[in-house]
């Protein structure tokens, strides 16, 4: 599993990577000096550097109820059978990196709330808790975990991607709609929405109150709101391309492929791929299993006055699993084989492990793109 640089990983909870980042520590430096005088308030006499001490110890706090929160998503996912790579936390909040997509909208639903109803829960308990403590280290304590889990709860309800909220909208929007992709154009547009109401709510407090609201606030909603938007037509462009692509049958796109010995002159190779209009070259071993594809970017580092002299494979990537695809293969499985192995080209083979052809990113780009323009009568 690849980590972001400064990560690391601390443990395995259920066969799941837990990955922590560095900045986690920035955030909890900045909460035990934040929370130090409220440290000394509670416990009079502490002193230092205890109060400093019980500070960071809310910072810790604060983290352990995003890992059960984001752990949470990561059982709910496990259950429905979905591949957990990691949970990872980092000063932006916590994340769990999912294999796939949901089969489902009621698995969608149930994968994104129980996230933020574990941390509700765990706010009430904790509330219930400080209720029955007096004032001390463990009152200060409790109501971290109160604060923590409710905001995290609430925050990550709001009817917004990449929120929680978001994708239970997405949920119930494919229900209705018959489509995750449209479900997630629904919940896109519903971003924005909260996008331009947290813009304008200081205008709207003035308006309620009376007072001006201070510069801060201002500037924190209208980051807010630029992140929320931004955020919101990512998700639109990408799923509004899904849906143009899960249109298409990439069998129909296949083009022919010529089929040459690995130590065939690439001039020669060249010349009969020409002569055939064929869309690809594969190196094929004597029996005819395919052993690699040529590609572009190999195909561009070869000068024209070496081709004679160097084999096709040279310019040839070894085939893998991820470059060879069923011939039956959607436009959303083709989508899903770029996200997991980007390359120029794909080829497909039939359930007898036969040639079907290759369809290169270039037609596919060609073909979305036709789709994308407007018919004119």
């Amino acid at each position: 599993m690849s980590r972001p640089p400064g990560s690391y990983r601390v443990a395995t909870v259920g066969g799941v990577p837990v990955v922590v980042s560095a900045s986690c520590l920035l955030v909890i430096g900045v909460l035990a000096v934040v929370l130090a005088p409220r440290a000394a308030d509670v416990v009079p006499g502490l002193g230092t550097p205890w109060v400093y001490v019980a500070g960071a110890l809310v910072g810790v706090l604060v983290y352990a109820a995003a890992l059960v929160h984001e752990g949470a998503h990561a059982l709910a996912a496990k259950r429905h059978g979905r591949r957990v790579d990691s949970v990872s936390l980092s000063a932006t909040g916590g994340r769990t990196a999912l294999e796939g997509e949901a089969g489902s909208p009621g698995e969608e639903f149930t994968i994104a709330v129980v996230g933020p109803m574990v941390s509700l829960l765990l706010g009430a308990a904790a509330l219930g808790g400080r209720l029955l403590v007096e004032d001390g280290i463990l009152a200060l304590l409790l109501e971290a975990l109160v604060l923590a889990n409710l905001v995290l709860g609430l925050l990550d309800l709001v009817p917004a991607p990449p929120l929680d909220g978001g994708r239970m909208v997405k949920a119930l929007a494919w229900r209705l709609a018959g489509s995750p992709r449209r479900g997630a154009i629904a919940a896109a547009w519903c971003g924005r929405a909260v996008a331009v109401a947290v813009f304008v709510l200081p205008v709207v407090s003035q308006l309620v109150t009376g007072d001006p609201p201070r510069l801060a606030v201002v500037v924190v909603c209208a980051a807010l709101a630029l992140l929320l938007w931004t955020v919101a037509g990512s998700e639109l462009a990408i799923n509004r391309l899904r849906l143009k692509v899960g249109a298409l049958v990439p069998a129909d796109l296949a083009r022919a492929v010529l089929q040459v010995a690995p130590d065939l002159p690439l001039a020669e190779a060249l010349r009969r791929a020409a002569e055939s209009d064929a869309g690809g070259i594969v190196t094929v071993d004597p029996t005819g299993r395919p052993l690699g594809l040529v590609v572009e970017t190999r195909l561009d580092a070869t000068p024209d006055e070496r081709r004679p002299w160097v084999a096709t494979s040279t310019a040839a990537d070894p085939l893998d699993d991820g470059l060879c695809l069923p011939a039956d293969v959607t436009g959303d499985g083709l989508l899903a084989a770029v996200q997991r192995r980007p390359a120029s080209a794909y080829l497909l083979i039939d359930a007898a492990g036969g040639l079907r052809g290759v369809v290169s990113m270039h037609d596919l780009d060609a073909a979305v793109g036709h789709r994308a323009r407007p018919e004119r009568g």
